[in-house]
């Protein structure tokens, strides 16, 4: 079984000095980055793909990974927008239809790769493609508006020392914690390193592996749906259309983040990091005038390295 502490790529600081390097180079770019108007910001603009970088990294540390996240977002959120609205229900049951929507995704997902031992790849393209026609379909292409405001509250703010902070950027923070004390703290915890590191062996020593697994796709199906409701929070809408990259900003928070993409390794909080560090580069770069395109170029530059380091500590650790 591997521990949550051991063989962590680039060691588990890595992805801590990548976010203070960053962010002291864009302080020298520009006056406005250590602002806290400016930070608070990036966490606003993050805090929907770092909600869907937690049920990514479950995936990922049992070696699979999850291309759905992004649609099944879309769908849930656009299941809560019209329950809320066209349907007149309170929005908690909304938000639970949503929520039920986004699990019986993951539960699709989970058997599929279990029962019938398909590459959750391959698995995940479906039915990303699936929520995405489904959701197409369910909405008529129309985004919904006129939400009610208690749907749309973990997009307020508050002032904390003078900076308008969101509720969901606090909501984004709790939930790391909690599966942070979840993965570290708790036997199921361990139990997905263990199936991520090695599945022959943890069925060895009693682990119901295709339990775990399924279970572990649910569970991440259920923060898409909520990064669903943090989605519609901040919008204040029900965008059909939404969801359509925040699959591979996901995947890029994760990996960034130092959790291997070879499974059994990694912390949960290294993919916040990683999702902040998107969010200061997208930040910083787009207060130095750089275009959106080379925004992209450079992000996708990081995720190749991030793999490289996670390739080299591997063979390192042979």
């Amino acid at each position: 079984m591997t521990s949550t502490h051991r063989h962590i790529p680039w060691g588990a600081l890595g992805p801590w000095i990548a976010l203070a390097v960053a962010s002291a180079f864009f302080a020298t770019q520009s006056d406005r980055f250590f602002t806290g108007e400016n930070l608070s910001l990036v966490l606003q603009q993050v805090m929907v793909v770092g909600v869907l970088a937690i049920g990514q990294t479950l995936i990922i540390l049992t070696a699979g990974i999850d291309l759905s996240c992004g649609m099944v977002m879309s769908l849930a959120a656009m299941v809560m927008a019209k329950l809320a609205v066209e349907a007149n229900l309170h929005p908690v049951i909304a938000v639970g239809g949503g929520l039920l929507v986004a699990a019986a995704f993951g539960l699709l997902n989970g058997l599929l790769v279990t029962r019938f031992k398909l590459p959750s790849f391959i698995v995940t393209l479906g039915t990303m493609n699936i929520a995405f026609a489904v959701n197409q379909l369910y909405s008529r292409s129309q985004t919904v508006v006129n939400l009610p405001p208690a749907l749309t509250a973990v997009g307020d703010t508050f002032k904390f020392a003078g900076t308008e902070i969101s509720w969901g950027t606090l909501l984004m923070v709790g939930l790391y914690v909690l599966v942070w004390r979840f993965l570290r703290d708790t036997a199921p915890g361990r139990h997905l390193y263990a199936v991520g590191n090695h599945p022959e062996a943890a069925r060895l020593t009693g682990i119901r592996v295709e339990k775990v697994l399924v279970l572990v796709y649910v569970g991440a199906a259920v923060f898409y749906g909520l990064a669903a409701m943090l989605s519609i929070g901040r919008t204040g809408v029900g965008d059909p259309q939404a969801g359509q990259t925040e699959n591979l900003d996901a995947i890029t928070a994760v990996v960034l983040g130092g959790t291997s993409l070879f499974g059994g390794r990694g912390i949960v909080l290294g993919s916040l990091v990683g999702a902040v560090i998107v969010g200061v580069f997208r930040n910083g770069l787009t207060l130095m005038g750089v275009a959106s395109v080379v925004q992209t170029l450079i992000t996708g530059i990081l995720v190749i390295l991030a793999v490289l380091l996670d390739q080299m500590s591997r063979k390192g650790a042979r």
